[in-house]
C-alpha cells in the first residue's frame, strides 16, 4: 500500500463513523414508532408487593371507573346505623300468601293481625339511602356460590326473609330438609346456580341443648358445632347470628375442664354469667370461618320488646308504630352488640386483607321497631273466642314481611362492595 493511500484511510474512517452516528437516531426513532412491545396488555403488569392489577382504560372507561369508585367510597363512609324509620307507601315486595317459606308463627297478617301499618316503613340513614332490595342483583352477586346462615332462630328469621325476597324473581327448589321445625334446610336457585342453606346452631360452638330431665344447656366454647363445621369448606359466604340462647341456664366447658355456669343454683359449679362465654363463642367461631377469602357477615344482636312484661301478659308487644329518635341502646342489647363489634374488629385488625369480615349492625336499627313482632299473632286468630286474661306473645322474632327485610337490604350492599 502506498503512502498516499495510507494517508486517505483516516479520512474514510471519519466518514464511516459520521454515517453511523447519523443513522442510529433515525433507526431508534422508527423503532419507537413500531414498538413490538406496544401490544402487551397492561393488565399483565402487577406490583409484586401489593398484588394489585395495573389496568389501562380509555377515557370513557376511566370516567365510569372513577364514578364507581366515588360511589363506593361514599357508601363505605355512610354510617347506615344512624338514621330513622320513615313512612314508605310502596310497602313490601312479598306477602304471607305469595311466599311459602314463612314460618307460621311469623306470618302475622295471615294469623289475623288487624293492623298493617308496620309494613309501610323503611330505614333512612342520615347520610345516604338504602336501595330497595334487588333480587336479581343479589342472585347475580351470588352466582355459582353457597350462602349459609348459621345460628339460632334469628338467623332463620333473616334467612326466611331472604328466601321470600329472592322468590319474587326466581323460584327456589328445596333440595334438603332435616331436623324438627325445619332446622336444617337447603335451597337451590337453578337460574343462577345459587345455594342458600340454614344450619341450626344456637351457640355456634359445640353444645347440648336442654331437654327431658336436663334443665340446662352444655357448651364447649373452644370448638365449633360440627353440624355446620363439617360443611364449612363448602361455604362461600357465611352469615352468623346468635345471642338469646346464651341467656338460658348452662354449664360451660373449655379444654376438657368445667369453666363455670350461668343460673345454676342447683349445680355444683361457680356462677360466672354468660357475657364472657358469649365472647368466647364468637371468638372461636370467627377464628374458624374468617379465612381462605371466605366472606363472613355477623348479624348483631336482635333486641326483643317484652320490656319487662311477662311473655304471656295481654298487650306485651302490641305497639303499631316504631319508637322515635329518643330510644337508645342500653342494658343487654348494648352489651351483646358491644362484644360482637369488638370481636369482629379484633379479627379484622389481626388478619387485615386476608379476611372479608363485616358486622351487619342491626341492633340500634331494630330496637326502634317495637311494632314489628308477631305478639299474640304467633298463633292463628288468638282472640276469636274473646279476649283471655293471658295470651302467649312473641316479642322476639319479626313478622314477615317486616323489619328484618331491611337487614337483607343492607346485606346486599355489603356484598356488592366486596365484589367491586
Amino acid at each position: 500500500m502506498g503512502v498516499k493511500e495510507q494517508q486517505n484511510c483516516p479520512s474514510q474512517r471519519k466518514i464511516s463513523v459520521f454515517i453511523v452516528l447519523v443513522f442510529i437516531p433515525i433507526a431508534l426513532f422508527r423503532l419507537c414508532l413500531n414498538n413490538p412491545f406496544s401490544a402487551i396488555d397492561d393488565t399483565t403488569l402487577q406490583d409484586s408487593t401489593a398484588h394489585a392489577v395495573i389496568t389501562s382504560y380509555s377515557s370513557s372507561q376511566e370516567d365510569e371507573t372513577q364514578e364507581s369508585y366515588d360511589r363506593s367510597k361514599e357508601e363505605s363512609l355512610c354510617d347506615y346505623t344512624k338514621g330513622k324509620w320513615v313512612r314508605d307507601e310502596m310497602g313490601p315486595l312479598y306477602n304471607g300468601s305469595s311466599c311459602g317459606t314463612i314460618k307460621d308463627g311469623q306470618n302475622c297478617l295471615r294469623h289475623g293481625r288487624p293492623d298493617s301499618g308496620y309494613l309501610y316503613w323503611k330505614w333512612k340513614p342520615n347520610q345516604c339511602d338504602i336501595p330497595r332490595f334487588d333480587a336479581n342483583r343479589f342472585l347475580d352477586l351470588m352466582r355459582d356460590k353457597h350462602l349459609a346462615f348459621v345460628g339460632d332462630s334469628m338467623a332463620r328469621n333473616q334467612l326466611e326473609s331472604l328466601i321470600c325476597l329472592l322468590s319474587t324473581v326466581s323460584s327456589p327448589d328445596l333440595v334438603y330438609r332435616n331436623g324438627e321445625d325445619n332446622k336444617f334446610r337447603k335451597w337451590r336457585f337453578e337460574s343462577h346456580n345459587v345455594t342458600v342453606s340454614v344450619y341450626w346452631s344456637p351457640f355456634l360452638v359445640a353444645g347440648l341443648e336442654k331437654s327431658g330431665n336436663v334443665d340446662h344447656n352444655v357448651l364447649h366454647v373452644d370448638r365449633v358445632d360440627e353440624r355446620w363445621g363439617n360443611d364449612l369448606e363448602g361455604f362461600d359466604t357465611v352469615v352468623v347470628s346468635v345471642g338469646h340462647w346464651f341467656l338460658h341456664p348452662a354449664v360451660y366447658h373449655e379444654s376438657g375442664s368445667v369453666l363455670g355456669c350461668h343460673s345454676c343454683e342447683a349445680s355444683n359449679c361457680t356462677e360466672i354469667g354468660f357475657f364472657d362465654i358469649f365472647r368466647k363463642a364468637i371468638r372461636t367461631t370467627l377464628k374458624a370461618v374468617a379465612r381462605n377469602r371466605r366472606e363472613v357477615i355477623l348479624t348483631t344482636f336482635s333486641p326483643s320488646h317484652f320490656e319487662g312484661r311477662p311473655w304471656d301478659s295481654l298487650g306485651a308487644c302490641n305497639m303499631t308504630e316504631p319508637y322515635g329518635a329518643g330510644k337508645v341502646l342500653e342494658g343487654l342489647d348494648l352489651e351483646m352488640r358491644r362484644i360482637e363489634m369488638e370481636e369482629v374488629e379484633a379479627v379484622k385488625a389481626a388478619k387485615g386483607a386476608e379476611v372479608r369480615l363485616e358486622a351487619l349492625d342491626v341492633t340500634a336499627i331494630s330496637v326502634l321497631r317495637r311494632d314489628g313482632h308477631p305478639g299474640p299473632y304467633m298463633y292463628e286468630f288468638p282472640f276469636k273466642k274473646g279476649v283471655p286474661k293471658r295470651v302467649h306473645n312473641d316479642c322476639l322474632h319479626w313478622c314477615l314481611p317486616g323489619p328484618v327485610d331491611t337487614w337483607n337490604e343492607i346485606m346486599i350492599q355489603m356484598l356488592r362492595r366486596w365484589r367491586v
